[in-house]
């Protein structure tokens, strides 16, 4: 007779700093840097070379010279959702959108027809260590969806939903999908995560020492992928299998799952991605995801050609004003999160 770990869980992978994913997902980098102070100008104290990710030192230059992050670069044909633990994070975009976002905030884009956006981590903390926590996730479009009109929602820390267990032990960030009756905020209206039927999950657990959580079963059962990133603490057991820090772990769907943080003294995080696959030829080069390659060639000729719109702002890697709070600027118009609006409303 099988047992039931070894029907529940499909395989155990040592993880990378790039997480091996499943379809609908694309790709997935998890990001965690020990910044150091910044100087007047929100920069570190060594220039990167240029293409900077290091994974055995404290922190990652990435693609920044002074300023860590990733200046302009284009995508077309999926979609990217940034969430954050900690940390800050300036966005700019060939749309003429901007924002400073983090800690715990989400930002859903999607790319669709082609857009050129820039992500830098300015490090505003002068007298003290920047921490910076966050997962970048490729979610794939249809074939349907790929030529959109780009698109993208900022949503707050203060208002994902969180599922927080009776004991208080276990804290479920619903960055997208439903957990628990807890159902994660509007995704932009062409994201596949818009369609019921893709059972989405984005889903940021933090168990303490003794937590337990239940993962229902989907809808889709078997028809849905799901996977475990476990990636803070030492142990947990899933169904009483003992799964070690730094593992990913494909589980069937159809199956409810028990995650218990088994070590007395260090909390835990994981992430869970699911999914319905959408089965399409994937192509992809660099930064677009199409379905064939003569569409991957068609998305450099339209890049070569029209920018997607063009670079409106003064610098490639844009970072905004130290003094400048959270903030998402759409379409000329500026909006803050909702504990700031509650200040402001308060002040006038």
């Amino acid at each position: 007779m099988m047992s039931k770990k070894a029907s529940v869980i499909s395989c155990i992978d040592p993880m990378s700093s790039l997480f091996k994913t499943l379809d609908p997902f694309l790709f997935c980098a998890y990001h965690v840097d020990h910044f150091p102070a910044g100087d007047n100008l929100m920069r570190a104290p060594r220039k990167g070379n240029g293409a900077d990710f290091n994974p055995n030192a404290p922190y990652r230059m990435y693609h920044g010279d002074d300023v860590p992050g990733f200046p302009q670069h284009p995508h077309r044909g999926f979609e990217t959702l940034t969430c954050t633990v900690s940390g800050l994070v300036d966005h700019s975009d060939s749309l003429g959108s901007a924002g400073r976002y983090g800690e715990g905030d989400l930002q859903w884009m999607t790319a669709g027809k082609g857009i050129v956006h820039g992500e830098m981590f300015p490090l505003l903390n002068t007298n003290k260590p920047n921490p910076a926590k966050l997962f970048q996730v490729w979610l794939n479009l249809s074939k349907k969806n790929k030529m959109v009109d780009p698109c993208y929602v900022m949503h707050w820390h203060e208002e994902i939903p969180k599922y927080i267990s009776p004991d208080g032990k276990v804290t479920v960030t619903v960055w997208a999908g439903s957990f628990n009756g807890k159902q994660g905020l509007t995704p932009p209206p062409n994201s596949y995560g818009s369609n019921e039927s893709s059972e989405l999950g984005v889903w940021f657990f933090q168990i303490l020492p003794g937590g337990t959580i239940t993962i229902p079963s989907a809808a889709g059962g078997d028809a849905i992928n799901r996977k475990v990133y476990f990636t803070e603490g030492e142990k947990i057991t899933i169904d009483e299998q003992v799964i070690r820090v730094k593992s990913e772990v494909t589980v069937k769907a159809s199956q409810s799952i028990e995650i218990t943080n088994t070590d007395n003294t260090t909390a835990v995080e994981l992430l869970i991605l699911q999914g319905r696959p959408l089965k399409e030829p994937v192509a992809q080069q660099g930064p677009f995801v199409m379905n064939t390659n003569a569409e991957i060639q068609q998305a450099f000729m339209d890049y070569r050609r029209t920018q997607f719109g063009g670079w409106p702002w003064p610098e490639d890697a844009m970072i905004f004003p130290r003094e400048k709070g959270r903030f998402s600027l759409q379409d000329g118009k500026e909006i803050v999160p909702p504990t700031v609006s509650t200040t402001i409303r308060s002040e006038l």
